[in-house]
């Protein structure tokens, strides 16, 4: 996802107070391409980054094959928004 979206990531430490916190589920088809995505944490402020986020998984697909993986192919991302708009995956601080 990283890769996908250059120019709208931070990479560095996540600021104490974030703008937005969108929470993401994504469902993929066999061949990684995009079947569903689901809101499962919804921004308080900042609606914008919704889309923002949704807009960046799209980049993103495909994800490659997944028929090797168990079902159902879905996985969650919660985008870090800061000030400026630029976001950064949680997965990335795990």
């Amino acid at each position: 996802m990283i890769a996908a979206n250059p120019g709208r990531v931070y990479t560095g430490e996540v600021p104490q107070v974030l703008l937005a916190i969108p929470v993401l589920e994504v469902e993929l088809n066999a061949d990684g391409s995009i079947k569903k995505i689901g809101v499962l944490r919804k921004p308080g402020q900042a609606l914008d980054t919704l889309d923002l986020a949704i807009a960046a998984v799209r980049r993103a697909a495909p994800f490659g094959d997944v028929t090797a993986m168990p079902r159902p192919w879905k996985f969650s991302e919660t985008f870090l928004f800061n000030d400026q708009r630029l976001f950064k995956p949680m997965t990335l601080d795990l």
